[in-house]
């Protein structure tokens, strides 16, 4: 004889009830010792807020030093030797044979390293 409930093959002592019971009662907070339940708040969290703050707030304040000579330099950038039309297509004259250099020397098997100095076409 079974003296609990049958659960498909799992038998349950007579104690345990397979009846849901009614709503739960409401928590009195942590433990059951009663109060609103709301932690309170630890005396580290502001030293740590405030230790976690001050470096980025002194990253900001160089950024912001930082940026505000960026004019500055890009002035100082227009006003150096070489910005000039004529220096400019003469640099970019240059960059064409050097891309044309390396071009060649892609679609050829010799070594083009060992060439004579006059190689330009």
């Amino acid at each position: 004889m079974i003296t609990g409930a049958e659960v498909g093959f799992l038998v349950l002592p007579a104690s345990v009830s397979m009846v849901p019971r009614g709503p739960e009662r409401p928590r009195k907070g942590r433990c059951g010792r009663g109060g609103t339940g709301a932690m309170a708040v630890d005396p580290r969290w502001p030293v740590a807020l405030v230790r976690g703050a001050v470096p980025v707030a002194l990253g900001l304040l160089l950024w912001v030093a930082m940026a505000g000579g960026e004019q500055d330099r890009q002035q100082t950038l227009k006003a150096q030797p070489g910005a000039d039309a004529a220096s400019l297509s003469q640099r970019r004259r240059h960059n064409e044979l050097l891309m044309a250099a390396l071009r060649e020397a892609t679609e050829t098997d010799d070594n083009v390293a060992q060439r004579r100095v006059p190689w330009r076409k």
